[in-house]
């Protein structure tokens, strides 16, 4: 009761959704109460800004969006967007949900997209609807186990088994919202989809505690291995890594952990902190252009998206780098990079804002940096 109570009132207090009215996000008067994976984050580092240029290419949700989801898909207000490409077509799946005037509430939300120039938006092919019109939620709260807030999927990829390919979906069972920043989990897990999506299956034994620093996941796929780079619930944890086959990328004993020296199988507190917190929503991509790893990550701390470098998904990442700030666009988080057009200078990647409650196309680039012809040192030890 508690827990739907405080779903009730953040939904409530959202701020009523419309177009962004300028290119330039600015902070709004006043500050949103916390709400699921959207809550607010700290105040402006005085000094901060951007070392890389930022450019708003498109929203992508809600009222007058090139989408126009609320009209299409009875979706007035999404964040999140990560991205994972499943037989041929690139898949962006939302966190919480709602329609006109904050109704129809649904935890999670996906569009198929085959749309290949990402220089002006992205343009949905469709959504996954249960009727016409009208997204659905992939993960109803019903099909956990447990009271829950809200079942907000972190991450999807798409592997390789047996029987053909696979849709995953990480997902965090959201148990209460704290302060800014801070939530916790009744546990974290994965569910799967052989139907492209159409329906899913919460599998029971695929599970993290809840204080597990996997709680929240970006998911690269490397040869025959999923690596998860992990932190926990909130925004305030480090950044572990794991890697699995991906045919085995249910069974948690096929999981294995990186201690800072070697893989550990099957304990998931062996896991070495392979970037310093604070690490909010995070995504990991391969850039071939500039043959280096990059992780993308909302600093809570800066009140700023960053980004790092690395040869080896293992490490040693690099310092910081600013890419854009809470002053230019407020209420941002949830940076996450896409698995394509990662061969040219700019770096695409969708963004969340929770004053307007809306999901962004933006992009950016590494400045001052030349394309490298140099292979990497390795994707991560052995």
């Amino acid at each position: 009761m508690k827990a739907r109570l405080g779903l009730l009132l953040w939904i409530a207090a959202l701020p009523m959704v419309g177009p962004l009215l300028t290119a330039s996000a600015t902070a709004r008067e006043g500050t949103p109460p916390a709400s699921p994976i959207a809550s607010p984050v700290a105040s402006p580092v005085a000094g901060a800004g951007s070392a890389a240029p930022v450019r708003l290419v498109a929203q992508l949700t809600g009222a007058a969006s090139i989408n126009e989801t609320d009209a299409n898909y009875g979706v007035s207000g999404t964040d999140l967007g990560h991205t994972f490409e499943h037989n041929g077509s690139l898949y962006m799946v939302f966190g919480d949900t709602f329609g006109a005037f904050k109704s129809d509430w649904r935890s999670n939300v996906a569009a198929v997209i085959s749309d290949d120039d990402p220089s002006d938006g992205l343009t949905f092919d469709r959504m996954i609807t249960d009727q016409p019109g009208h997204a659905k939620a992939l993960i109803p709260q019903e099909a956990v186990e447990g009271v829950e807030v809200t079942i907000i999927p972190t991450y999807g990829v798409s592997v390789e088994t047996a029987t053909g390919p696979r849709m995953v979906l990480h997902y965090m069972a959201v148990q209460e919202w704290g302060e800014p920043g801070r939530w916790d989990l009744n546990h974290s897990g994965l569910a799967y989809s052989d139907d492209d999506g159409e329906t899913w299956t919460v599998d029971p034994a695929a599970t993290w505690p809840a204080d597990s620093n996997f709680g929240q996941v970006a998911i690269e796929k490397v040869g025959e291995h999923a690596y998860l780079f992990g932190i926990p619930g909130g925004r305030f944890g480090g950044v572990a890594l794991a890697r699995v086959a991906q045919q085995d990328i249910l069974d948690m004993g096929a999981y294995e952990y990186w201690d800072g020296q070697t893989w550990v199988r099957g304990d998931a507190t062996a896991a070495a902190t392979v970037v310093p917190a604070p690490a909010g929503e995070l995504s990991v991509r391969w850039n071939e252009h500039y043959q280096t790893w990059i992780m993308m990550y909302l600093n809570e701390d800066k009140y700023a998206i960053v980004l790092r470098t690395a040869d080896c998904l293992a490490g040693p990442w690099s310092e910081e780098t600013t890419v854009v700030t809470g002053a230019e666009y407020a209420q941002l988080y949830s940076p996450y990079m896409p698995p394509r057009w990662n061969d040219g200078p700019e770096i695409y990647f969708s963004m969340s804002i929770f004053n307007a409650y809306q999901v962004l196309w933006m992009q950016t680039s590494l400045t001052g940096t030349s394309p490298s012809t140099a292979e990497p040192q390795c994707v991560a030890p052995e």
